[in-house]
């Protein structure tokens, strides 16, 4: 869910600005999950540019205070949300953790790194939702120590029908800075979008799994 147009539109405005959202509808990217898809949004570059990553400390700190309350510890998903959980845990004052996709097969072969005990309350920071799987596998994680899912944060989702489902299924509260269909607004307004793309993204929008296909 996104709650303010204005930074949605803010934050779309920034990623495009630094160049981290790339079209190829010719040489599609394949995810994680196996998808092809013409966009791919690189939200990590934010870390390389202080007055966004400010912007995005400053607006997640405010979503979890606002809808959350006080918890007690941040948790960010491996990789692309540990720098960006630091900021937020920093700003807030909070213990941090990371989770990793799966426990380490050496060490103490921990899937979740730092210190959170059972019945503390958590929120998870993502850098964006796709299909939502890696994202719910953290807060999983999460609960199987015993933790508290408040809920999560991410700067980006593609809304795709499956992760909403997913989520509400998991009964995990998401809340995004932006979304495609403002980010795409902002793309075509600002000429980084043609026409002739536009109708490719909005037909992969509504069917990612087959559109390469």
């Amino acid at each position: 869910m996104v709650l303010n147009k204005d930074i949605a539109t803010k934050t779309a405005e920034s990623l495009l600005q630094i160049k981290a959202v790339k079209l190829n509808k010719n040489n599609p990217f394949t995810w994680a999950s196996g998808w092809k898809s013409p966009i791919y949004c690189d939200n990590r570059k934010t870390l390389s540019y202080p007055p966004i990553r400010t912007f995005l400390r400053q607006e997640f700190s405010k979503i979890i205070k606002e809808e959350f309350g006080d918890i007690d510890v941040i948790a960010g998903v491996a990789t692309g949300a540990i720098a960006l959980g630091v900021l937020v845990a920093q700003e807030l004052g909070k213990p941090f953790v990371y989770v990793r996709s799966g426990s380490k097969d050496h060490g103490l072969k921990n899937q979740i790194e730092g210190i959170i005990s059972e019945g503390q309350t958590v929120v998870v920071v993502e850098d964006l939702i796709s299909t939502g799987g890696s994202s719910l596998a953290a807060v999983d994680a999460l609960r199987e120590v015993g933790a508290i899912v408040k809920g999560m944060v991410a700067i980006f989702t593609y809304g795709f029908k499956v992760s909403e489902d997913k989520f509400k299924e998991a009964d995990v509260r998401l809340f995004t800075l932006s979304d495609y269909e403002t980010l795409i607004k902002q793309a075509v307004d600002s000429g980084f979008v043609k026409e002739e793309d536009l109708k490719s993204l909005m037909v992969w929008r509504k069917s990612p799994d087959t559109w390469a296909q």
